[in-house]
């Protein structure tokens, strides 16, 4: 009997086990039956037998929770050597000495051990294999509970932590530890290589570098940036790596009373190295490496060691406070400013120019409404005394309106009032004309905005659109004429300089009849037609309204002297810019016109009695300062009034 057990034993069967989707390695229960069934007359040697079979099952099950290498099956029968491919496994044993373990499933998630249960009594076969799985999984520290797919161990009062494998993850944590290192090492790598040191010596550091123009340089660079799809790629392999890693562990740390804290590197995008390339510049005084921000210019420095702050140099760029140039010997500060700036302390600040109240004042404006009222009653508050001048008309006598009728308003302000510049916001006059006169009066305004000839002076568009036309207000006090007051109010809107008014005063006859052109003038009056009554007309005031403002034509001289002779490093630039502001505030009065007109050009002509080369000059000097001012917006065209 004897040899029956043991020829039964030197047999080869196979079996599959398998629990709830886990494999665990198979045990030959199927030998370890048969020789009971042949050993049955021997009831000692079958006693030793089971306990043999319990015990080679829960050892070989055990060992197959492990990671791999080979073990050997402690038993007084024949040896067998296990090579592990897998953590779980069931095996085909064609030869005792030598198993290379198999992976197969099992669809019903249940345990196999048939050679084993069917010598077991039945009532024995649930409770033996649920101890053996508990004795195997849970390592006789718990009981082995499955629900939904999900298996776990309910641990017993000696062992509350069965259920978390701290040897396991310490072995994952050390491979996360090393993934670490070795993007780390990566990173340095790039760092120090040739390709990343080259950039940083051809960056300029005699002014500020921000991450924009290092980009530039960056993507100028071919071979720096082959070096980083290196480092990219090699960076992606490491993180999918650590990313397995990590899921292993939140696999393995399940159960466990306390979750492992766990921390992936980040992905380095360009960026970060743009900033790391400024932070190497301005932020690695004494060894030591800090972060730079580029928002505020300063470094962030590692706690508790010498600073980091480098020297940051000055910001050369186009706007109104960046620097033309760094000082050579402190590149901190400017050292040069552009055109419309001037260098204070190391900076530069615009050169805002002073207030013009000095040379011209502006500041003498009134709300429309006020002045429109003033107009109305013809207030003396905003009268402008002038000299009247007329060859054609006097004031309160009756002429015949034959003709153009020529008049002017003076103020021959570089006689008399060279100190003042004039304003003109209206112009009212009173005109009287026989009762049942057929003919109207059709004024003409020129204004000449500082003096000269007639020929630098601008009509006056009245009645056209946009702009105000006359009101007549009719005088009853008068009975034997019809008087009116003719008004024109400009207002703020359409105030401009004035030296000179010309008057024009032309005559239309009045009809009725609708096919007869409104505006036909009758040029000399047919005197031989006396069933007309062409009647007379009579002007009894001419009167401008406006204000006068202080004026100081050498003050202005002095300031142009100052473009060729400057007193002071940035007097020129402070010279150009009031100049600026002066012209543009006085070319912005040009009237309603197509194009604008040029008055700052007769101003310096008529009142300043500047040459027409030196007034040119000046004209070019602006113009090209202008364009060499930050965000210059190119001038508009001007019209040229004076010669």
């Amino acid at each position: 009997m004897q040899a029956t057990c043991r020829a039964v034993m030197n047999s080869s069967p196979r079996e599959e086990v398998t629990l709830s989707g886990k494999y665990l390695t198979c045990v030959h229960v199927r030998l370890w039956a048969l020789s009971l069934q042949h050993c049955v007359g021997e009831p000692v040697l079958a006693f030793f037998l089971l306990s043999t079979v319990l015990h080679e099952t829960a050892t070989t099950l055990q060992a197959a929770a492990g990671v791999g290498g080979k073990k050997k099956m402690a038993t007084p029968f024949p040896a067998v050597t296990e090579t592990r491919t897998g953590p779980l496994g069931c095996s085909n044993y064609d030869s005792l000495d030598s198993v290379s373990s198999v992976l197969v499933h099992s669809p019903e998630n249940k345990i196999h051990l048939k050679g084993l249960q069917d010598v077991l009594p039945e009532f024995l076969r649930e409770r033996f294999v649920e101890a053996a799985l508990s004795y195997v999984a849970c390592n006789s520290e718990g009981e082995l509970l499955c629900r939904n797919n999900d298996c776990w161990c309910r641990c017993s009062p000696r062992f509350p932590e069965c259920n978390c494998p701290f040897a396991d993850i310490k072995v994952m944590e050390a491979n996360l530890e090393k993934s670490k290192g070795a993007w780390q090492g990566l990173n340095q790598d790039f760092m120090d290589s040739d390709e990343f040191k080259a950039l940083l010596k051809r960056l300029p550091t005699d002014r500020f570098l921000n991450v924009s123009m290092i980009a530039k340089s960056w993507a100028a660079d071919l071979s720096l940036q082959k070096r980083y799809a290196q480092l990219e790629s090699g960076s992606a392999l490491v993180l999918s790596k650590a990313q397995k890693i990590v899921r292993k562990l939140f696999t393995l740390s399940k159960r466990c009373p306390k979750h492992p804290r766990i921390s992936l590197p980040r992905e380095r995008p360009v960026g970060f190295w743009l900033n790391r390339a400024q932070s190497l510049l301005y932020c690695n005084e004494h060894g030591i490496l800090g972060s730079f921000f580029e928002e505020v210019k300063s470094c962030i420095c590692p706690g508790e060691k010498p600073t980091c702050q480098g020297v940051v140099p000055c910001v050369v760029g186009t706007s109104s406070t960046s620097c033309s140039s760094c000082a050579t010997d402190n590149t901190t500060r400017c050292g040069s400013c552009h055109h419309g700036n001037l260098l204070h302390l190391g900076s530069c600040r615009p050169s805002i120019s002073a207030s013009l109240d000095h040379y011209l004042n502006f500041d003498l404006d009134m709300p429309d409404a006020e002045a429109k009222h003033l107009l109305q009653r013809l207030d003396s508050k905003i009268e402008v005394h002038a000299i009247y001048i007329s060859n054609d008309v006097r004031l309160g006598s009756w002429f015949n309106p034959a003709w153009r009728k020529r008049m002017l308003l003076t103020l021959k302000s570089n006689k008399n009032k060279s100190n003042l510049i004039h304003m003109l916001m209206g112009i009212s006059f009173q005109i009287c004309l026989t009762k049942n006169s057929t003919l109207e009066p059709v004024p003409a305004i020129y204004v000449n905005p500082y003096g000269g000839s007639h020929s630098e002076s601008w009509f006056m568009p009245v009645n056209q659109p946009d702009f105000p036309d006359w009101e007549r207000t009719r005088l009853d006090a008068v009975a034997t004429a019809q008087c009116y007051n003719w008004t024109l109010s400009l207002g703020n809107k359409w105030k401009s300089f004035f030296e000179t008014v010309h008057i024009y005063l032309r005559s239309r006859i009045l009809t009725d009849d609708p096919t007869v052109n409104e505006t036909l003038f009758y040029e000399p009056l047919d005197l031989d037609d006396q069933t007309s009554n062409m009647g007379y007309m009579k002007i009894n005031t001419l009167k401008v309204f406006g204000y006068s403002m202080h004026f100081d034509p050498e003050g202005i001289k002095d300031l142009i002297l100052q473009l060729d002779y400057p007193y002071t490093q940035g007097t020129q630039d402070a010279a150009f810019q009031m100049l600026l502001e002066m012209r543009n505030r006085i070319n912005r009065l040009s009237p309603p016109a197509p194009q604008p007109l040029d008055l700052f050009s007769c101003l310096l002509r008529h009142r300043l009695k500047l040459s027409v080369g030196e007034v040119a000059r000046i004209k070019d000097s602006l113009q090209m300062f202008n364009s060499k001012l930050p965000n210059a917006s190119p001038e508009p065209e001007l019209a040229q009034l004076c010669s």
